[in-house]
């Protein structure tokens, strides 16, 4: 009995020994763990999931263009539901009236002319004479070598416009703006040869039509996803819809009774069907990819409508492409973000520019903006507004479009053609000649469709605004 209840003890006493082991090494592999876990956290190898970022840029898009901002043309099913599963902005601006210096503020986070660019790109000789540059500078801010820098995986995929083409045979590759591949455009300095058969924008001999190219551009957008899983992505998609001519499918040609006028309503009507098809088949890929919830869509586009169709694509707004009334310059934005952007939301009151994209989403990828950097910049950070915030602007923006009479295109209808110079500060937008004649003040909170000149009546903000204007532009190089 005694050596059972020995034993008994003896039992007793390894399994509290054990068991004292075990709690010991649990602690030890906490400890340990904890302290691999500072480590690497220290070191940035532990992050929280950054999200991708798609930045869709549509070429010539109108304010009105679209069902959600009332729109009739033909329904945009796709995009409204973008509009629905996300945020609405009716006040977001672009950098300027025409394609090279609004993709250029998009780039740089900075106004356009800063970079002596100051209408679209063409020859040297029409570069010349416009007193701009033949590329931007590739020294220049770019977002996707702050993106690049900080782990994310970047491409550009679709219209750059922003050097090459034409006789501009030097303009640095894409690659050299922070892009680790790209497919563009004739208008760039990487041709795709699929989409560039001859020596011009598109021709009847591209391997993909042009009312294929968008899908050719959506597919290499999600190819680029697939190909980079657990990494984050930037892609600029910039398609060159809905820019003219004009060339729909046969099919939807014969749907819309369109005939061989290319910049006429019923091809502009199945080119913008097709559009916003592949816009649908955008987010239904990143939903099959299982990226929906993790990529930040934003949709938008790069200055306002030509033709307008009476004002229909600027949705009444006056002005249009190659003008600074709000028809060339305010456009449609979208912010599709599943689980981060509140479904079916509107934002009436933040104004949120081209040239804040930068500051943005580097804050919503978490990528650091060197202090030389910053101090250039003129956007700011408003990213709050794509999670459901209404955060303000706190400077002016500023706008020039036309350094002479006779370079730079104007709209034909007199009323459309703007002075050179425009600035917005809170509700208050004035325009005026770089020479300091014709100012025109519209108070836009009451008048966004810019009918009614405050101009005489309000002679302090006038004089203010004008000051502020003027001095702005003659900063520029």
């Amino acid at each position: 009995m005694k050596n059972m209840c020995g034993l008994i003890l003896i039992l007793c006493w390894w399994q509290a020994l054990g068991a004292a082991r075990s709690a010991w090494r649990r602690r030890i592999c906490m400890s340990h763990g904890l302290a691999m876990l500072t480590l690497i956290a220290a070191s940035g190898e532990v992050r929280a999931e950054r999200p991708n970022i798609i930045f869709v840029l549509t070429d010539d898009f109108g304010y009105g263009d679209l069902g959600s901002y009332g729109g009739t043309f033909v329904p945009t099913p796709n995009l409204d539901r973008m509009a629905r599963e996300g945020i609405r902005f009716t006040q977001f601006y672009v950098a300027s009236p025409i394609c090279s210096p609004s993709r250029t503020g998009c780039t740089t986070g900075m106004f356009p002319a800063q970079w002596r660019i100051t209408s679209y790109l063409q020859t040297r000789q029409g570069n010349a004479e416009c007193g701009q540059a033949d590329f931007l500078d590739p020294q220049a801010p770019s977002l996707a070598r702050l993106l690049k820098a900080s782990g994310y995986a970047t491409a550009h995929i679709g219209k750059w416009h922003m050097g090459g083409g034409r006789d501009v045979t030097n303009a640095p590759s894409i690659l050299n703006y922070g892009f680790d591949e790209c497919v563009s455009t004739w208008e760039s300095p990487n041709p795709h040869p699929d989409i560039t058969a001859t020596n011009w924008i598109w021709s009847a001999q591209d391997k993909v039509k042009r009312w294929d190219r968008t899908a050719f551009f959506v597919d290499k957008t999600l190819d680029f996803l697939r190909r980079h899983p657990g990494q984050p992505c930037y892609v600029n998609l910039w398609p060159d819809d809905t820019h003219t001519p004009f060339v729909p499918s046969p099919a939807l040609k014969a749907k819309h009774s369109a005939g061989n006028n290319t910049s006429g309503e019923p091809n502009f009507k199945g080119v913008l069907e097709e559009y916003d098809r592949q816009m649908g088949r955008l987010l239904d890929g990143l939903k099959q990819l299982g990226l929906a919830t993790n990529t930040l869509v934003l949709f938008t586009g790069d200055n306002g409508p030509l033709p307008t169709y009476e004002h229909r694509r600027t949705a009444g707004l006056r002005g249009s492409k190659l003008s600074l009334y709000e028809g060339g310059i305010r456009e449609p934005l979208l912010v599709w973000w599943p689980g981060h952007a509140p479904a079916d939301r509107l934002n009436e009151r933040t104004v949120l520019t081209a040239v804040d994209l930068l500051p943005s989403f580097c804050k919503v990828a978490r990528a650091s903006i060197p202090s030389e950097v910053a101090a250039k910049l003129d956007g700011e950070d408003l990213s709050a507004a794509f999670t459901g915030g209404t955060p303000m602007r706190t400077k002016p923006v500023y706008w020039e479009y036309g350094r002479n009479t006779n370079s730079f295109a104007y709209p034909k209808p007199p009323e459309d053609r703007s002075p050179n110079v425009a600035v917005r500060d809170g509700n208050w937008k004035l325009l005026i000649h770089a020479d300091g004649s014709g100012a025109q003040l519209y108070d836009l909170a009451s008048d966004p469709k810019e009918e009614k000149d405050l101009a005489m009546t309000n002679p302090e903000v006038t004089k203010r605004l004008s000051k502020q204007a003027l001095n702005w532009r003659h900063s520029l190089p």
